[in-house]
Order: structure tokens, then C-alpha cells, then sequence
């Protein structure tokens, strides 16, 4: 049984046979899944903006303009939104060339209904997951950046397992005053242990 996915984001059809944008539109409106079409590649890329959550379902061989373009593009703007190519039987060679190029899957004509949807689901799975890890990121760099320089240099040294001793010989500083720049250092970075720190820190250098 297909879930009801309403809230997920939304699915960004982009197909120049309107009738196909319809029915697609349609089905996933079935299970709560909200959608946009496009007739016009173009349109779509006009509109788009990558703080838009969803995914995008996208013809390959369209006139004008192919999908694999619209995914160049996309890629050129460093866009991750999840895409779920449409094929013809002619096209596979077509499809493998998108995934190669990072395409989240594709699927041949004529599809079936549950599974389009199934994949459609995995794909809004997988950009919710991303956008999420990209948003915890960017508060731990956040709070990275409100240290100051002295207390970064400190937080790497200890990071890497330096303890409070060893710090303070290398820096020629006292050993209480690594252990006032350490609390600091925890209270900004909203941690309370060294091993949540280091944690972060390998965030930060992936």
C-alpha cells in the first residue's frame, strides 16, 4: 500500500505532453503529494530555486531542450534536487548517461502507477535527509564562526587530543586560561563533551 506523503515537498514535473503532466500530477495527488508542471524546461528553470524542497520528474527527449540539458544546468548551479528521469525504450542509453551524471533514478514508458510513486516517495526521502544534514551544517558553522581566533586554534588542538597541559605549553599561555578558552569554547559550540566537539568538527571538514 502506497503511504500518504502530504507535507514532503513538492514534485516538479517538467514533460512538453501536457496530458502526461496531468496524469502524473494526479496520481500523486492521490496518495497527498503535491506537484507543478511545466510544458516548458525553460519555465521550470525560470522558476526554481533551490531552496524549494521535492523532487523533479523530468522527461528526457524533449524538443528544444532535453532533460539531460535541464540536469546540466541544475548541476551548474550546484541545485541537489533529487531527479527521476522518464524514458522511452530508445532512450536508456539516454538514462544511463544521467545517472552517471547524478540523476536519483529513471524510469521506461510505459510505468506503472505504484511504482512511480514508490520512487517519488525515496526521492522526497532523500531530499528532506539532505536538506536537513545541510541545515544542522550550517548552525555548527555557525557557531564555528562566533569563536574567536584564538579560541578556534585552541578547539582544533584539542580536537585533534591535545590535553589542556600540552595546549598550554604550545601556546605559552597558562593552563587555567586553556581551561577558561575550553569553556567558552563548549558553551558557544552548545556542547558538553569533547567527544560531541569532535564530532562537529568532522562535519565541518566533510
Amino acid at each position: 500500500m502506497i503511504a500518504d506523503n502530504r507535507g514532503t515537498g513538492t514534485v516538479f514535473i517538467v514533460d512538453d505532453e501536457e496530458p502526461i503532466c496531468d496524469s502524473i500530477s494526479l496520481l500523486l495527488r492521490s496518495v497527498g503529494i503535491a506537484s507543478r508542471t511545466y510544458a516548458d524546461p525553460l519555465q521550470f528553470l525560470g522558476e526554481y530555486t533551490a531552496d524549494q524542497p521535492g523532487c523533479l520528474v523530468i522527461d528526457v527527449r524533449m524538443p528544444g531542450m532535453s532533460g539531460l540539458e535541464v540536469q546540466r544546468i541544475l548541476n551548474e548551479r550546484r541545485c541537489s534536487l533529487p531527479l527521476i528521469f522518464i524514458t522511452g525504450h530508445g532512450d536508456v542509453p539516454m538514462a544511463v548517461e544521467a545517472m552517471r551524471s547524478g540523476a536519483f533514478d529513471f524510469l521506461q514508458k510505459p510505468f506503472n502507477d505504484d511504482d512511480l510513486i514508490r520512487r517519488v516517495q525515496k526521492a522526497l526521502e532523500q531530499d528532506a535527509r539532505e536538506r536537513a544534514e545541510l541545515e544542522q551544517t550550517d548552525e555548527i558553522r555557525r557557531r564555528w564562526e562566533s569563536l574567536t581566533a584564538r579560541e578556534r586554534e585552541i578547539a582544533l588542538m584539542l580536537v585533534e587530543g591535545a590535553a589542556n597541559k600540552a595546549v598550554a605549553l604550545d601556546l605559552s599561555i597558562s593552563e587555567r586560561t586553556v581551561e577558561l578558552h575550553r569553556a567558552r569554547i563548549m558553551q558557544k559550540m552548545e556542547v558538553r563533551s569533547l567527544a560531541q566537539l569532535v564530532k562537529m568538527a568532522l562535519t565541518l571538514q566533510r
